[in-house]
């Protein structure tokens, strides 16, 4: 196909004859116009930098602009914190989108104006047909200076130096957010409610269902692994009471215990620390530290020891994991006795066993292998009665509230075989729960000793 060069060739003698005749880099209007474009153009930088330098500032930078005694930088940090964190950075938003849409504005409609004062691109025929080359030339040109100069450039710089920034717009921001206070109000009164809408909107994931999510998501996974992320997942919801050694089965030693024998004691524990306690374990006196007993370990004759002894931690119950590791870390300690309601010690908590909860059995050169229960097949398990209903849940990738309904307030497999039979069982005894059967292997006239757990094979598959 031919294209016609007529066309073009007008296209060229209109174009060269308007600017010759109509351009006059004289004129006084076109330098005051430019001068304007131009300033206007500065100040739609430093508003757009201004953006960056706020919203990039990091810890170390509020920590120095907090150090310097200067308006500059206390203006700054009024503007990012008064009246707090959230509306104040909704406020300095709102004040540099308006002042930057404003600026922008008019750099729009005064190029415009400007264009066609200049320029009568009116009655140009282009090669492709009538169009408004007047529109096209300043949509093309006015969007281009204001996205280079006014956005991308100011944005770079801001961003390597931001604190520079902040200090030369924190006054003038100030000053704009005065003058245009009401408006500026308006705009962050409007975008609360939309933010509290969504929230309203949103759904919220149970930790459940997290849980599942984990399940699923990788079939490939090792099972240590999904172990320690519903460990994560599970920490903050995780109380003392389910990780803690119960009384029964804690070592500890008496106020009144001979130095020598103490010695002796400890050699054949091989344990770090040592409960101490006065008449009865509900009243324990502090911890001790078996390195405190180095110096002392070649004694012949007795000595005192109780000066060795360290203040301890009392922790409740119900305390959540998450919170005693913070507890721990701030007050540098491993352990802490654990309190019910009425003040009497439940047992310990080490920072062993919080761990645990999430990269699972720690074992050290002193730990037994004997194993806390033994899967005989897919189905079938024998648990001590002192295995914890936490463990248990654990094992069979059960949920965590699953024993909820009967456990009342059991913390063990044996506890809560009495909870549901309300009775001692004997030996052979069998006990129903859900997709489970308890049978009695070991018991005596106090306690549950062994139990073996059996569960219905169609219900199998989603636990094995």
């Amino acid at each position: 196909m031919k294209i016609d060069p007529e066309p073009y060739y007008h296209f060229k003698i209109q174009l060269n004859s308007l600017l010759l005749t109509e351009f006059n880099w004289a004129s006084p209007s076109l330098w005051i116009g430019v001068f304007l474009i131009l300033l206007f153009l500065g100040l739609s930088a430093l508003f757009s930098s201004s953006e960056n330098a706020f919203f990039s500032l990091s810890p170390e930078n509020l920590a120095e602009l907090n150090d310097e005694d200067s308006p500059q930088s206390h203006t700054a940090l009024k503007l990012i914190n008064d009246p707090d964190r959230q509306t104040a950075t909704r406020r300095l938003l709102a004040t540099i989108l308006l002042m930057n849409n404003l600026v922008n504005i008019f750099i729009v409609i005064y190029a415009s104006y400007l264009f066609n004062q200049l320029f009568d691109f009116q009655h140009i025929i282009s090669p492709i047909g009538i169009i408004d080359i007047n529109f096209m030339i300043q949509v093309v040109f006015i969007t281009f200076i204001i996205v280079l100069f006014g956005e991308i450039i100011p944005k770079i710089y801001a961003t390597r130096n931001n604190t520079q920034i902040v200090r030369l717009m924190a006054k003038p921001l100030q000053l704009c957010y005065l003058t245009l206070k009401p408006i500026i109000i308006l705009l962050v009164q409007s975008s609360s409610i939309f933010d509290k809408h969504l929230k309203s909107r949103q759904h919220n994931i149970s930790v459940e269902e997290i849980s599942q999510a984990i399940d699923i998501a990788d079939q490939n996974k090792e099972i240590e692994e999904k172990h320690i992320l519903k460990g994560l997942i599970n920490f903050g919801t995780t109380s003392v009471k389910q990780i803690m050694k119960p009384r029964t089965e804690v070592n500890c030693l008496d106020l009144e215990t001979p130095s020598l024998e103490l010695l002796k004691t400890a050699i054949e524990w091989t344990y770090s620390r040592i409960p101490i306690y006065e008449e009865n374990f509900d009243n324990v006196k502090g911890i001790l530290y078996i390195k405190d007993l180095l110096p002392h370990i070649h004694e012949q004759k007795e000595f005192n020891w109780h000066h060795l002894i360290r203040p301890t931690l009392f922790v409740p119950e119900h305390k959540k994991i998450d919170a005693l590791l913070e507890e721990f870390q701030e007050k540098r300690v491993h352990m802490a006795i654990v309190v019910d309601e009425y003040g009497g010690t439940s047992g310990i908590v080490t920072m062993e066993d919080i761990l645990e909860e999430v990269f699972g059995e720690i074992k050290d050169e002193f730990d037994e292998e004997d194993l806390a229960f033994s899967k005989l097949d897919n189905h079938t398990y024998i648990f001590e009665g002192k295995t914890s209903l936490h463990d248990i849940v654990k094992i069979l990738h059960l949920s965590q509230d699953y024993f909820d309904s009967a456990r009342e307030d059991a913390d063990t497999i044996g506890g809560l075989i009495l909870e549901i039979h309300k009775k001692i069982p004997s030996i052979g005894d069998t006990i129903h729960f859900d997709i489970m059967t308890f049978t009695i292997e070991s018991a005596d006239n106090r306690k549950i000793k062994r139990i073996k757990l059996e569960l219905s094979p169609q219900n199998n598959e989603d636990i094995t």
